[in-house]
């Protein structure tokens, strides 16, 4: 098949994922992104399962290991700050009772070392974004921010779980395929912290009454990253955290204000911080991730909620599933048929499912017995003693968020993407 003009909306990892597999292919890619770089922004992430296959297939293990975090495990501690349990990070040995992994990165350096492979093979416009898509006699006719106008013969969505594209796609009258968890927000932001003669690189987590909860995690010697977050049923709140930046703070730390531990010595912090990050929890949930030549990929079409630790690794092995698909299907060799990309995208469609059905399976959307527990003291309380037992007797309890989660499903083998 012809070399094709591909469209990507976001350089994030995904995005950028896919301008790698794309271009080894021979197709010509342009990405926009709405911010005027590459965003160093975002939080520690991690790799699991498939998603450290896939990375080592890129050829990214020496890179990504120079810049890894050596989080030695994850502690959960009381309102006084007594340590209640600790699961050490997952390695060769102990591979699925900890919160750790041993593929910890932070998200702006995957994201540098993956697009610094494409920065010269794909064309990059910066501060730029889509405004219009529009299917005509097998193209997509697309109207960028700035004015100018182009035609591709595939776009891909690979824009966050507020994805605009995925919103074009699906029209104005289109349904609303991100479903909360019900009143669920979380923050994060990084302090100034030098570490301390004998500290250790260490996750510590703290739940508090009222569904509330704090988690701070070192990821080098002069700074912490802080993560707070809780559920409200006020429509006032929810206002406020939909607002700006300033009202987002504010609203946060109402809800967590007084939750103990040190809870108030980082809503202090985070007046000051100025790379704090905002939002609802969530998943996406479609039908189907494409609509005739555009197509949805990472947490615009699936993300399934950072509740799953798999976000990352998901944007990761669906990259390189769509790629593939699209290799196999319209690669050299194959038969030039004009139904050729659509049948890539049902492929894609089709191989990848049953990995995401996997992963978002357990996540509760509503309030569930986590909730209930989580809404007293008392039941904070014995939550503890059971993460205690859990981490003395080695039980897996946190499996959820540690292993590959998906059983039974292989990453599929594409020579095609190896020849470029």
């Amino acid at each position: 098949m012809k070399q094709m003009k591909i469209l990507i909306s976001g350089a994030g990892i995904t995005g950028n994922t896919l301008a790698f597999w794309l271009t080894k292919l021979g197709h010509k890619v342009t990405v926009v992104e709405v911010f005027p770089d590459i965003r160093a922004s975002g939080l520690q992430i991690d790799l699991r399962g498939h998603g450290v296959e896939v990375m080592k297939r890129m050829g990214l293990e020496q890179a990504f290991r120079s810049k890894s975090i050596p989080e030695q495990g994850m502690q959960m501690v009381d309102s006084s700050g007594r340590r209640r349990a600790y699961f050490p990070a997952n390695d060769s040995s102990n591979v699925t009772l900890g919160f750790s992994s041993d593929w910890e990165i932070m998200r702006g350096d995957l994201c540098h070392i993956i697009y610094d492979l494409t920065k010269t093979r794909a064309k990059y416009l910066f501060a730029t974004s889509i405004d219009n898509i529009e299917e005509e006699d097998g193209l997509v006719n697309v109207r960028l921010s700035d004015g100018a106008t182009d035609h591709f013969d595939l776009v891909i969505g690979a824009d966050g779980q507020n994805s605009r594209t995925r919103k074009m796609m699906l029209g104005p009258d289109g349904p609303d395929a991100f479903h909360c968890m019900k009143g669920m927000y979380v923050g994060y932001f990084t302090i100034p912290q030098p570490i301390q003669p004998g500290e250790d690189y260490m996750a510590t987590s703290y739940t508090a009454s009222g569904s509330r909860g704090i988690m701070t995690r070192r990821h080098n010697n002069h700074e912490i990253q802080v993560y707070i977050g809780g559920r409200t049923d006020s429509d006032e709140l929810k206002a406020r955290l939909r607002g700006h930046t300033d009202e987002r703070k504010e609203a946060l730390s109402e809800m967590l204000r007084g939750a103990g531990w040190r809870t108030d010595e980082m809503l202090e912090s985070l007046k000051h911080a100025d790379n704090f990050y905002c939002d609802r929890l969530g998943q996406v949930k479609l039908d189907c991730w494409s609509r005739g030549r555009v197509v949805l990929v990472g947490d615009a079409a699936y993300c399934p909620s950072p509740a799953t630790g798999m976000g990352t690794t998901s944007g990761l092995v669906g990259a390189y599933v769509l790629a593939g698909e699209i290799g196999r299907h319209c690669g050299p060799g194959t038969t030039d048929r004009p139904d050729a990309l659509l049948t890539a995208l049902r492929a894609y469609d089709d191989r990848f499912r049953p990995f995401m059905a996997q992963v978002q399976k357990g996540v509760s959307l509503e309030e569930g017995r986590w909730d209930r527990v989580s809404t007293s003291a008392f039941g904070v309380a014995v939550m503890n003693y059971f993460m205690g037992i859990a981490s003395f007797l080695r039980l897996d309890v946190l499996s959820r968020f540690t292993s590959d989660t998906v059983k039974d499903w292989d990453l599929p083998e594409y020579e095609e993407l190896y020849h470029g």
